[in-house]
């Protein structure tokens, strides 16, 4: 347990550059109150005190503005950024390494007492006021943009923007040693990328008919085979 609270203090440390110092660290960030809380809760929860688990969950909601059901699992080195209106619910997995910001849900999606929660992998980065829905699952090392609604299964290494969320596979492998992506501004816009391409596709089309009509054959445009 004291190596997982260490690993938490080393995740601040490592993803926020506006921290200074270990007493800070412990007396001014609700995101790391809320999750030593929930570790906490959690124990109770697996040893069967689910009433108990239940009302410092409540507690704790109330001191930080994040809810974290007691029944999710969360793996080390996690950190919650700012944090205000985060909700994870009971069935949620969240792996190694993962960074939310906050407005961040992982919902359900059904009222069936089974796994109905996202699961997120490795080093996922969840960008603010995300929505990820559902018994999905979110592949290492990828990337969820701001305001994103995720409903389907993401890849390993993918970038997700947009309502619906739309996957992007990246041009280049985020290596588990490589410092966390923690860039918001490089979400590619693939609406705009998809009208490029059938612009190009027109022009060669007009080129090779010479001006005079023909028939354009249909080509249905994945934009998952986008890279960036």
């Amino acid at each position: 347990m004291l190596a997982t609270f260490r690993q938490d203090i080393h995740a601040i440390f490592e993803r926020d550059p506006a921290v200074r110092s270990v007493p800070e660290i412990l007396l001014c960030y609700p995101g790391l109150h809320a999750v030593w809380g929930h570790r906490l809760t959690h124990w109770l929860w697996t040893h069967k005190l689910r009433l108990m688990a239940r009302w410092l969950s409540h507690v704790m909601r109330f001191l930080t503005g994040i809810e974290i059901h007691p029944g999710a699992t969360i793996g080390p080195d996690f950190f919650i950024d700012h944090g205000m209106g985060i909700v994870i619910g009971e069935t949620a997995e969240i792996g190694a390494g993962v960074t939310l910001y906050h407005g961040v849900t992982l919902g359900g999606t059904s009222n069936i007492k089974t796994k109905r929660h996202p699961t997120l992998g490795d080093r996922v980065v969840v960008g603010a006021g995300a929505k990820i829905l559902g018994p999905i699952v979110i592949g290492d090392d990828s990337r969820i943009g701001a305001n994103a609604v995720v409903v389907k299964d993401v890849p390993t290494n993918s970038v997700v923007v947009g309502v619906p969320g739309r996957v992007v596979k990246r041009g280049k492998a985020h290596l588990p040693t490589d410092p966390p992506d923690l860039d918001h501004t490089r979400l590619p816009d693939v609406t705009v990328r998809a009208l490029h391409e059938l612009m190009a596709r027109v022009e060669k089309l007009e080129q090779r008919g010479n001006g005079k009509p023909i028939l354009i054959p249909h080509r249905e445009y994945v934009l998952e085979d986008y890279s960036i």
